[in-house]
Order: structure tokens, then sequence, then C-alpha cells
């Protein structure tokens, strides 16, 4: 006897969690990554001491790089 014949059926892929979790943060990058690589004016960033002058998407990226790094460290100390 299998399991869909014990009255459990399997869920449809779309219907994992873990699945549409990942789907969500698929979009939400692709659309970040977009905006960060569309702004290609250079800009000035200070760097507590220096300041340096790089393309905006560079800060942005290293912005939301440090944001995803921050945000991984949070959810694993959570749990």
């Amino acid at each position: 006897m299998n399991s869909t014949q014990q009255g459990q059926e399997r869920q449809g892929f779309w219907a994992r969690p873990s699945v549409r979790r990942g789907a969500r943060f698929a979009v939400l990058a692709a659309i970040a990554l977009v905006f960060i690589f569309e702004n290609t004016a250079t800009t000035t960033v200070r760097l507590l001491v220096p300041e340096v002058t790089m393309p905006l998407w560079g800060a942005l990226l290293i912005a939301w790089v440090l944001g995803l790094l921050a945000g991984t460290v949070s959810i694993r100390r959570r749990r």
C-alpha cells in the first residue's frame, strides 16, 4: 500500500511552502537586480573617512548583499 492509498495525497509542486517562498524571493531578487543595474550614474560614497567615487549600481549592489547577509544571519539566529 503506498501513501496515496492511505488517504494522503501528494501536494502539487507550487503548493509547497518552500517552493512558494523561493519563487517569491527569485521574483523580488530579479526586480531588485534590474533596479540596481539600471542605475549607471557615478556617485560619491563616504566610507567612514575616505570618499570613493563609484557607479551607483556598485553601491546599491553592496547594500543589497549586506542586507541579504544580515537577513540570513537574523533568521538563522531565530531558529
